[in-house]
C-alpha cells in the first residue's frame, strides 16, 4: 500500500506541474496587459513610460519559460503573487475567503449524505410502489434544473415573495439555507438515483437470496450487506462532489453574494486578475488530485477483489 501511495503521489505531482504550466501559458497568451490591468484596477490611466517601467519590474519582458520558472519557484516558497484587484497577496486573499467556502461545502455535504442515502434505499426497497414513483419523479426534476435557475427560483419564492430569508446570504444559519438548498437539491436527486440503481443491482445477487432464505431480517440485509457492496460507485461520485464544493460553486456564491472562493474567482475573471486566477487553479488542482488519491485508496481498502488481484499480480 505504501508503494502504491508513493507511486500515485509522483503521478499527482506531474499532473499538478502540467496544470500550472498550461494555466500560466494561457494567462500569458491573453490579450490584456498585466501591468496595465494593475493600474486600471486602481482607477489609474498609466502613461506608456510608467507601463514599460512596471513591465520591467514585474519581469514581463523576460521569456515566458523564465517567467514560469520564477513564478513556480515563488509558488513552492508559498508566494502566489499579488492580486491586482485587492492589492494584497493571493494567498492572503484566498485564506480569507476559504473558511466561507469550507462552511458552505461542509454543511451541503452533510445534508446530501443524510437525505440522499435514505431516499435511495427507500426507492430501491419500495421498487415500483408509490414511494418509489414519488422519489423518482422529484429526483428527475432535481437533476434537470440548472443550478442558477434553481437559485433564482428559490430566491424569488422564499426571499422576495414570502420574505422568509434575505436576498443577500450571510454565514448565519438562516442565511445559509437558500445557498445550501440550491447546491444540495440537484446532488440529492443524483445520489438518490445512483444509490437506487446500485442497490437494485445488488438485491438480485445470490448472496441476498441466500440471506433471505436463512431468515435474516430485511433491514440487516439492506444496511449490513447490500449497501456496503453498493457503496463503491457512490464513493467516486462523492469524491467529485467534494471537489466541486471545495472549489466554490462560483455561480451559486455569486447569486447569493456568498463571500467564498467561487465568488472571488468570478470577480478575478471580471477584472482579469491573473495572479488570483492562477492561485485558484492551483487550489482546484490540489483538491481534485487529493480527492482522486483518497478515492483510489478507499477503493483498495473497501473492495476485497482489488486487494486479492493485487496479491495475485
Amino acid at each position: 500500500m505504501v508503494k502504491y501511495i508513493l507511486k500515485r503521489l509522483v503521478q499527482l505531482v506531474v499532473v499538478l506541474l502540467g496544470v500550472t504550466f498550461l494555466t500560466f501559458m494561457i494567462t500569458q497568451a491573453a490579450p490584456s496587459d498585466a501591468a496595465e490591468m494593475k493600474y486600471v484596477s486602481m482607477g489609474m490611466m498609466p502613461s506608456s513610460e510608467l507601463l514599460e517601467k512596471t513591465r520591467e519590474e514585474m519581469g514581463l519582458n523576460d521569456p515566458v519559460l523564465i517567467q514560469y520558472g520564477r513564478w513556480l519557484g515563488n509558488v513552492l516558497h508559498g508566494d502566489l503573487g499579488e492580486s491586482s484587484k485587492f492589492g494584497e497577496s493571493v494567498l492572503t486573499q484566498m485564506t480569507r475567503k476559504l473558511p466561507m467556502t469550507l462552511k458552505l461545502a461542509g454543511v451541503s455535504l452533510v445534508v446530501v449524505i443524510l437525505i440522499s442515502f435514505p431516499l435511495g434505499v427507500l426507492s430501491a426497497v419500495k421498487k415500483n410502489k408509490t414511494a418509489d414513483y414519488i422519489i423518482r419523479f422529484l429526483s428527475f426534476f432535481g437533476v434537470s434544473m440548472p443550478n442558477f435557475w434553481l437559485a433564482l427560483l428559490l430566491m424569488y419564492i422564499f426571499a422576495v415573495r414570502l420574505g422568509w430569508f434575505k436576498v443577500v446570504s450571510t454565514d448565519s444559519i438562516g442565511g445559509m439555507i437558500l445557498p445550501v438548498a440550491t447546491l444540495t437539491i440537484p446532488m440529492i436527486s443524483s445520489y438518490a438515483r445512483q444509490i437506487r440503481a446500485a442497490l437494485l443491482e445488488e438485491l438480485n445477487a445470490n448472496y441476498v437470496i441466500g440471506a433471505r432464505a436463512r431468515g435474516i431480517p430485511e433491514h440487516r440485509i439492506i444496511w449490513g450487506h447490500v449497501l456496503p457492496n453498493a457503496i463503491l460507485p457512490i464513493i467516486t461520485l462523492l469524491g467529485l462532489s467534494v471537489g466541486h464544493l471545495l472549489g466554490g460553486a462560483a455561480i451559486i456564491e455569486t447569486i447569493f453574494s456568498w463571500q467564498g472562493i467561487g465568488n472571488m474567482v468570478v470577480e478575478a475573471i471580471r477584472v482579469r486578475d491573473y495572479p488570483l486566477i492562477q492561485g485558484y487553479v492551483i487550489w482546484m488542482a490540489i483538491i481534485y488530485v487529493t480527492v482522486n488519491l483518497i478515492v483510489d485508496i478507499s477503493y483498495r481498502c473497501l473492495d476485497p477483489q482489488i486487494r486479492l488481484r493485487k496479491r495475485v499480480d
